[in-house]
C-alpha cells in the first residue's frame, strides 16, 4: 500500500500520483505570490479544448491556495466560471486576488490566461468565488432531494465499449471510471430519449478519493445531455456556476446532468453530484451553446 501525502490546498489525502492532481497542478510564483503557473494536460481534451471542469478546478485549487492562507477557507463553497476563449494544451498561468475576507467565508477571483507565441496574454476563463471550510458545517444537512435510482456500477455501462472514434475526440473520458446508467444511453444506439437527462457512477481510476476540488470536475464530467435529445457534437461552455455543498465520502460518486429548456442556440444543464453515503454534495448550473448541424 502506497501512501499519500495531505494535498494542502484541499486538507484531502492527494494521491501522489493522481493525474487529475497532475492536471490540476499549481506553482506559485515566486516573484509574484499571487500568480500560479500551471500545464494543461491534452490528456484532458473534450474536442479540441481542455474540459471546463478540469479547468474550474485548476482555478479553484489556486484560489484555495491564495485565499486559504491564515484564513483556513480552503474549500470551494461557490465558485463561478466565464468562459471566455477555448483552452489549450501547453503552459497557462492563473493570476489571483481577494475581492473580501470574512470569519466565514473568503471571496476572490482567478483569471487563467494563456500566451501566443509573441508573448500576447488571452483570457481563457474568469472565475469568482467563495471559499470557506465545509467540516464546519458537516452536521447541517436538510434536504428533501433524493440520490437518483440507477443499477450499481457493474451493472452499468463502462467508456471503454463506446467508439474508439469518439473516445479519440475525448481524451478526457480515458481518465476517468465512468459508468452510464443503461436506460440513458439509447442515443449512442441511435434512440435519444429526448429527456435530456444522462446519469452514472464517477470515480478516479487511480483510485482517488473525492474532495471538493474533484466535485468541480465532476459537474462537467458527463458526455453533453444534448446528446439524449439527438443533437451531436460539443457544447461550449459560456457560463459554469457550482455550489459544493459538502467534503464527499471515499467511494463512488452519482452524478445525473439534465435539461429542461433550449431555446435561442443556448440551453442549460443543471448537475446534482451525490456521495457513496447518500448525500447531495455538490450541485451546478451551466448555460452551453447548442450543437450546430453537421
Amino acid at each position: 500500500m502506497t501512501m499519500t501525502p495531505v494535498d494542502q490546498a484541499s486538507g484531502q489525502d492527494s494521491g501522489a500520483e493522481s493525474e487529475f492532481d497532475r492536471g490540476t497542478a499549481v506553482t506559485r510564483r515566486g516573484t509574484e505570490p499571487s500568480v500560479y503557473d500551471a500545464e494543461l494536460d491534452a490528456g484532458w481534451r473534450i474536442g479540441s479544448g481542455i474540459n471546463g471542469g478540469l479547468l474550474l478546478a485548476l482555478a479553484g485549487r489556486a484560489l484555495s491556495r491564495h485565499l486559504g492562507d491564515g484564513t483556513g477557507h480552503m474549500d470551494p463553497v461557490s465558485v463561478s466560471g466565464y468562459y471566455l476563449s477555448a483552452s489549450r494544451p501547453g503552459p497557462a498561468e492563473v493570476h489571483t486576488a481577494t475581492v473580501r475576507t470574512g470569519r466565514t467565508l473568503s471571496t476572490g477571483t482567478a483569471s487563467l490566461l494563456q500566451r501566443r507565441e509573441d508573448g500576447t496574454p488571452v483570457e481563457r476563463l474568469r472565475v469568482l468565488a467563495s471559499y470557506g471550510d465545509l467540516a464546519a458545517a458537516d452536521g447541517d444537512v436538510r434536504t428533501s432531494a433524493t440520490p437518483p435510482e440507477m443499477p450499481p456500477p457493474d451493472q452499468c455501462i463502462g467508456t471503454e465499449h463506446a467508439p474508439p472514434a469518439f473516445l479519440d475526440q475525448a481524451d478526457l473520458l480515458r481518465r476517468l471510471d465512468l459508468r452510464l446508467d443503461p436506460a440513458s444511453v439509447g442515443w449512442a444506439l441511435g434512440q435519444p430519449s429526448g429527456q435530456g437527462r444522462i446519469q452514472g457512477w464517477l470515480r478516479l481510476p487511480d483510485g482517488r478519493r473525492p474532495d471538493p476540488l474533484m466535485l468541480l470536475l465532476a459537474v462537467d464530467a458527463l458526455p453533453p445531455v444534448t446528446f439524449d435529445l439527438g443533437l451531436f457534437g460539443w457544447t461550449p461552455t459560456v457560463e459554469l456556476t457550482a455550489h459544493v455543498r459538502a467534503r464527499p465520502v471515499p467511494g463512488w460518486l452519482r452524478v445525473v446532468h439534465s435539461t429542461r429548456n433550449l431555446a435561442g442556440g443556448f440551453l442549460e444543464e443543471d448537475a446534482e453530484v451525490w456521495d457513496e453515503s447518500g448525500r447531495l454534495v455538490a450541485q451546478s448550473r451551466q448555460l452551453a451553446v447548442v450543437p450546430r448541424p453537421a
